[in-house]
């Protein structure tokens, strides 16, 4: 494996997570670049569920792009808002990951299939509800951050595993960010 192309991956990446928190749409370029070059590492690395969730990133980016532009009454500006229904997002993880894993342990040679699959399912929820700017997004981020930094460790790839912990801190500090719009925002409304 290049790990080249991991360590731009992972340069990107955090300019992607940066500019996230910052609620800037260049989140969304940067995010394309780190995920057409991801899709190489896990591909290389046989962690299929995660080369298979940036395949679908490619896709969400543009639509994270669009929607953060254009996704706003009136076709504004997007502004931060509470997940309403937060069992469902939680069910709905816990069950398309066992499928999920099931899937890649019995047809496939994946590495860590069950927990690549969590990463794969719980970050498809996540960029859902940030494309959406809904606060808790961060929250399965931070849960996601930290399966897969144990996962990437154990795969000896230390760009991303690095790229990970400080994904983590980042996820920590947008949940605070957002949600300290999301205060601002409501203030505002209130007034």
């Amino acid at each position: 494996m290049d790990t080249t192309i991991e360590l731009f991956g992972a340069i990107f990446g955090f300019l992607s997570v940066y500019f996230t928190i910052k609620q800037n749409i260049w989140c969304w370029y940067f995010g394309l670049l780190q995920v057409t070059l991801y899709c190489f590492v896990f591909y290389t690395s046989k962690l299929y569920s995660d080369m298979i969730l940036h395949i679908i990133y490619i896709f969400l980016q543009v639509f994270g792009w669009y929607n953060w532009k254009y996704g706003g009454s009136n076709k504004s500006t997007l502004r931060v808002t509470l997940l309403t229904n937060t069992t469902f997002w939680i069910g709905l993880t816990v069950i398309a990951t066992l499928f999920t894993g099931y899937i890649m342990q019995t047809k496939t040679d994946a590495s860590y299939p069950y927990e690549d699959a969590f990463i794969m399912i719980a970050s498809l929820v996540a960029q859902y509800l940030m494309i959406k700017k809904v606060l808790e997004s961060w929250l399965f981020w931070i849960i996601v951050d930290v399966v897969a930094i144990i996962i990437y460790a154990y795969k000896d790839l230390y760009f991303t595993t690095a790229l990970y912990v400080l994904f983590l801190v980042m996820a920590i500090i947008g949940y605070l960010e957002w949600k300290k719009a999301y205060s601002g925002e409501f203030a505002y409304e209130k007034q």
